[in-house]
């Protein structure tokens, strides 16, 4: 039994992406209870050589829309990526919510076995359906994943179950 190329896209990231709602919104609410500037917390990182919050939240979304786009051969919308604000990632996040939903079933199916070359310069072609499994879901899970932590690492009340949705 095979699963749709849809299932294993659109479904999650929708998920991964209700997770980063969630974790804006427990940020604001601890920055109010601790009287943070919200703008530390969407600058902040794990290490000076990663990606801060917003950095992360850019990733994912452009992750999700890509690997989209990748494998129907359209093109994705083009974000800024100058979110500084708490906000301004909600935006960005609603904003890719409403081109995932603009995907049926019907338009990623045979999207298994489109050559799609991972973005870089490795040169590395893989059929849609590995592309998925093996660069897209990791990285976009990374940068859910990241997300979480750096805001755990500020004292933010984050934890597995806002994860896991």
């Amino acid at each position: 039994m095979s699963i749709s190329i849809y299932r294993l896209t659109v479904p999650m990231f929708q998920r991964g992406i209700a997770s980063l709602k969630t974790y804006l919104d427990k940020a604001e609410a601890y920055a109010r209870e601790k009287n943070i500037d919200p703008a530390i917390l969407v600058a902040a990182r794990l290490a000076p050589d990663m990606l801060p919050l917003s950095g992360q939240y850019q990733r994912a979304s452009d992750t999700a829309k890509f690997a989209l786009a990748r494998l129907t051969a359209t093109d994705a919308p083009k974000f800024e990526d100058n979110e500084t604000t708490l906000d301004a990632l909600r935006e960005r996040l609603a904003k890719t919510e409403a081109y995932l939903a603009g995907f049926s079933a019907q338009a990623l199916e045979g999207t298994e076995t489109r050559q799609i070359t991972l973005p870089g310069k490795s040169g590395i072609v893989l059929p849609g359906d590995e592309y998925i499994v093996t660069f897209a879901l990791p990285n976009f899970y990374f940068h859910v994943a990241t997300a979480h932590a750096i805001l755990r690492n500020q004292g933010a009340p984050i934890g597995k179950r806002d994860y896991l949705g």
